[in-house]
C-alpha cells in the first residue's frame, strides 16, 4: 500500500513538473517588444525613408509624438529649438511635444509624464545615453515608455537614442564614449539581451563590440552605421536606410564555427546585413529574402 502511494505521488509530481516546464516554454519572453515597434538609428543624417517609417508606425498625420532631447547637452536644450519637432511638423504631424528633465523626482511625477499617456510615438535624440539613464531609468516615465509599446506605439532614437534602447549599454561612461564598458551599462531594455553600438563604419567602430561580446557572451551585439536603422517588431528586425548593420554573436567567434547567416559568408566574429534584410532575434539567424 505504501509503495502504491509513493508511485502515485511520484507520477503526480512528474505531471506537475512537465506542466510547469511546458508553461515556462510557452511563456518564454520575446527578445523584442511583444507589442509595438522600435526604430533604432545609427546616427548621422536620418533619411526620409526612416522618418516615413517612424511616422507611419506612429499613426500617420494623426500621430501624437513626444521628442525627448535629454541626451543632449544642457546648452543645446536651453535654446528651446528642436530640429526634430520642426521636421516632424513639416512632414505633416501636428501634435509634437518636447519632454525633458534631469530630475528623477520630476520623472516620477504623474503630471510630468501626462504627455506620454496619449502618445503614439517617442523619438530620443542623440547625445550621451548615460544622461537618459540618469534621468529616466526605473522611473514612472520609464514605465510610461513601455506602456506606449504595449498600446502598439513606436519608440525610435538615433545615436545615443539607439544605444539606450538595449538592455546593456556600451559607451555609457560619463568620462567619455571611447570606453566600451563604463560606469553606466543598464539601458531602458526595450529589446532584451542586446547591446547596440552606432556610427559603426563612419567612425571605424566595427571591431569594438567584439571584446564586449567575448566578456558578455549571452548578449547579441548589433552595430548600426549612420543613416541606417533597424525596425524591430516582436522577435524580428528589418534593415532600412543607406548602409549596413553588423551582427555579433559569441557562437560565431570560434574558428571552426559553422556559418549561421543562412547565406554564403566568410568566417569572422561579425557579419553584415544590408537594406531589406531581416533577422530573427530569438534564433539569432538571418531570414532568407
Amino acid at each position: 500500500m505504501f509503495f502504491k502511494k509513493q508511485c502515485s505521488l511520484f507520477l503526480l509530481l512528474n505531471v506537475l513538473l512537465c506542466a510547469t516546464l511546458t508553461q515556462a516554454q510557452d511563456n518564454t519572453p520575446t527578445v523584442g517588444p511583444a507589442q509595438g515597434a522600435l526604430i533604432i538609428v545609427g546616427g548621422g543624417k536620418v533619411g526620409p525613408d526612416i522618418w516615413a517609417r517612424f511616422i507611419e508606425l506612429a499613426g500617420g498625420e494623426g500621430a501624437n509624438i513626444v521628442v525627448i532631447p535629454t541626451a543632449n547637452e544642457d546648452a543645446s536644450i536651453a535654446t528651446g529649438v528642436s530640429v526634430e519637432k520642426d521636421l516632424l511638423q513639416r512632414l505633416g504631424v501636428d501634435n509634437v511635444t518636447i519632454l525633458h528633465t534631469r530630475d528623477r523626482k520630476q520623472a516620477d511625477d504623474p503630471g510630468f509624464v501626462a504627455s506620454l499617456r496619449n502618445a503614439t510615438g517617442i523619438w530620443f535624440t542623440g547625445g550621451r545615453h548615460w544622461r537618459l539613464a540618469d534621468s529616466y531609468l526605473n522611473t514612472l516615465a520609464h514605465r510610461e515608455f513601455k506602456a506606449l509599446l504595449t498600446r502598439g506605439g513606436v519608440i525610435a532614437g538615433t545615436s545615443a537614442g539607439a544605444t539606450i534602447q538595449g538592455s546593456f549599454m556600451v559607451r555609457g561612461d560619463t568620462k567619455g564614449n571611447a570606453l566600451m564598458i563604463g560606469d553606466h551599462v543598464e539601458g531602458l531594455d526595450f529589446i532584451h539581451n542586446v547591446t547596440i553600438d552606432q556610427h559603426l563604419l563612419t567612425r571605424n567602430r566595427q571591431f569594438d563590440l567584439v571584446e564586449v561580446i567575448r566578456q558578455r557572451p549571452e548578449l547579441l551585439g548589433i552595430g548600426i552605421d549612420e543613416s541606417t536603422a533597424i525596425v524591430v517588431q516582436k522577435d524580428t528586425f528589418e534593415v532600412i536606410g543607406n548602409s549596413f548593420v553588423a551582427i555579433y554573436d559569441a557562437k560565431n567567434f570560434s574558428a571552426d564555427a559553422s556559418k549561421t547567416t543562412g547565406e554564403a559568408a566568410s568566417s569572422g566574429p561579425f557579419y553584415f546585413l544590408g537594406k531589406g534584410q531581416r533577422f530573427d532575434l530569438k534564433e539569432r539567424r538571418v531570414l532568407r529574402r
